[in-house]
């Protein structure tokens, strides 16, 4: 590197140095700052202040406050500001007072940004994908994200399941795209109440993957078509049922009828015979005309309330099957709109994919699978409740041999079982697990093109795998701090939360970016050995010198830091950019 007309500048916070150029490298900078926003401009820019708070989010600052009071203030570190193109960073309360002011509008304006600097990423690594010959690869799951149960001051956070308890806070729901460069790729968030299930969100998860990718397979409109013939022929088949019940509810009512007049004309009678004894004070006998009319009468009374009961029986099955009838003509308008509307797709897709969606139990409700297969995705989920699993393990009490796929673990399976309830036979397996003395058994469900019931082996390991998007969501809180809620206003949140989405995407990009412009040398950091979890809890809180010159820029790691004797090439402001988007 030339010395000529050298500044040099220390860090405390190296990496968010180099992040700083990789940002300006792909318009994110630009992008952000171009973004309005209704706030004055004081000291600091609002533009430089949400900078600032995802520069916190990439240095893993579990509370907003450690800008400004950690033991190396970010605040005070000018050259990550210069590298991010900013004339200097504002305290924390001047950050938390312009996202605690961010408009919904806005914080979406922000997200729009982050997707649109993802976007060059996300189309190369789809088209690799494609060149490789292999499907693209989707995963989705619902997170929360809990807050103390007494607090009040989270605005539209409610009671829901997080982490098996019962907590206040918000759910996320999340899709990942399986990577062949980078490993996993967030492509979206979406934020909720902490009450919201993840049975009501699979549609949404696709669509938020379709919107971001572009892409989609080819509907499986033949699948839907038969559904709905099926589906209109049990909607016959109730409305014949509504004829008979209406007739037999007609019937009852008449006969109650019937017998509401013969018990008013016998308690006329009665009472006739009544003044007419008391009028010749005659006494009643058991066998007298009066005591004879008031048996008659009694038995009119008995027989009125019989087949009063018998009107309300024919009345309640009438009202069930009228409330069956609605549902299934809901259902079938519904189908005939998606056939529709996918028969639309079809049409438009003129580039379709082959795409697999791997979804947890908590997915698994069968009309989410029937969705997800009409959409022609290959699907790997699991069934939503226990009975599917009590029902084959008592189908696995007959002879049938179990196939080994883990050190603990083995299954059996069935092909094109059809399960009751569900629209389309699934491929279906059971497992049994050995923990200790304690056998576990869930079930896996697939339908698609795979094999599956024929290596169950590649079956039970491809849908664990998914725990690659599991493992996201721990990263996104034990790396980036998900949890740790920064703000208390909700589009705050939610920014919050696509932020953190987007710091994991940028650091893997950033990484292989920083490869590639690695020189030979032997002092040379080689950051392709540094995972994600190491960058932010140590890269990006070492010290360096920030040595800058014509040639561009040199990160030289200081002898008391964890990359002592190493250094880092950075380009210049002058270096063409390689992903750099127009706003």
């Amino acid at each position: 590197m030339s010395d000529n007309e050298e500044q040099v500048q220390q860090t405390q916070h190296a990496f968010l140095v180099a992040w700083g150029q990789f940002a300006r490298e792909i318009g994110l900078v630009e992008g952000i700052q171009a973004v309005k926003l209704k706030q004055k401009n004081y000291h600091h820019a609002p533009q430089t202040k949400v900078l600032e708070f995802l520069v916190a989010i990439l240095s893993g600052l579990k509370q907003l406050q450690e800008i400004s009071l950690a033991a190396h203030p970010l605040d005070k570190d000018q050259a990550v500001a210069e590298a991010w193109g900013q004339p200097a960073w504002a305290d924390y309360s001047g950050v938390s007072r312009t996202l605690s002011s961010l408009s919904w509008e806005e914080a979406h304006a922000i997200v729009g940004v982050l997707e649109r600097v993802s976007q060059p990423f996300l189309e190369a690594e789809l088209e690799l994908i494609r060149s490789q010959g292999k499907r693209v690869g989707i995963d989705g799951d619902l997170t929360g994200i809990p807050v103390s149960n007494t607090s009040k001051t989270y605005p539209n956070a409610a009671f829901g399941h997080m982490d098996d308890e019962i907590q206040l806070g918000y759910q996320a729901s999340v899709v990942s795209l399986l990577s062949p460069t980078y490993g996993r790729l967030w492509l979206s968030g979406a934020h909720h109440p902490g009450d919201t299930v993840s049975s009501t969100q699979a549609d949404a998860l696709i669509l938020a993957a379709e919107a971001r990718t572009g892409l989609r397979p080819m509907r499986r409109t033949d699948l839907l078509e038969r559904r709905i013939a099926e589906h209109a022929k049990s909607l016959e088949a109730v409305l014949e049922r509504l004829k008979t019940q209406q007739k037999s509810c007609e019937v009852a009512q008449q006969r109650l009828k019937q017998a509401q007049e013969q018990a008013i004309e016998r308690l006329k009678e009665l009472e006739s015979v009544e003044q007419t004894y008391q009028a010749r004070k005659r006494q009643e006998r058991p066998t007298s005309q009066l005591a004879l009319l008031r048996k008659r009468c009694q038995a009119t009374q008995r027989r009125c309330k019989s087949r009063e009961r018998a009107c309300q029986t024919a009345q309640r099955k009438l009202t069930k099957t009228q409330a069956r009838l609605a549902l299934l003509q809901s259902e079938l308008d519904a189908l005939r709109q998606r056939l529709e509307r996918f028969k639309q797709d079809n049409a438009a897709n003129t580039n379709p994919i082959e795409a697999e969606f791997r979804l947890d139990a908590g997915f698994g409700a069968y009309h989410n699978i029937a969705l997800l297969v009409e959409m022609g995705y290959e699907v790997y989920t699991k069934p939503h409740g226990h009975k599917v699993t009590q029902a084959l393990r008592n189908k696995a009490q007959e002879p049938a041999a179990w196939t080994r796929v883990g050190d603990n673990a083995e299954m059996i399976a069935w092909s094109d079982l059809q399960l009751k309830g569900c629209p389309y036979p699934l491929d279906v397996a059971l497992e049994r697990f050995y923990t200790g003395k304690t056998l576990k058994h869930s079930a896996l469900c697939h339908f698609g093109n795979d094999l599956a019931t024929q290596d169950l082996p590649t079956w039970f390991n491809h849908y664990n795998s998914r725990q690659i998007i599991e493992a996201g969501i721990k990263e996104s809180k034990q790396v980036f701090y998900l949890h740790r809620i920064k703000v208390r206003s909700e589009p705050a949140i939610f920014l919050q939360e696509r932020m953190v989405l987007f710091a994991a995407n940028f650091i893997r990009w950033a990484t292989l970016w920083l490869a590639e412009l690695a020189q030979p040398e032997e002092n040379a950091l080689d950051v392709r050995k540094l995972g994600v979890k190491r960058q932010v809890q140590v890269a990006a809180h070492v010290s360096a010198q920030v040595i800058r010159n014509s040639e561009g820029m040199l990160l030289k790691f200081s002898e008391h830091s964890a990359f002592a004797g190493k250094v880092l090439h950075l380009p210049g402001g002058d270096h063409p950019p390689h992903h750099k988007q127009k706003f």
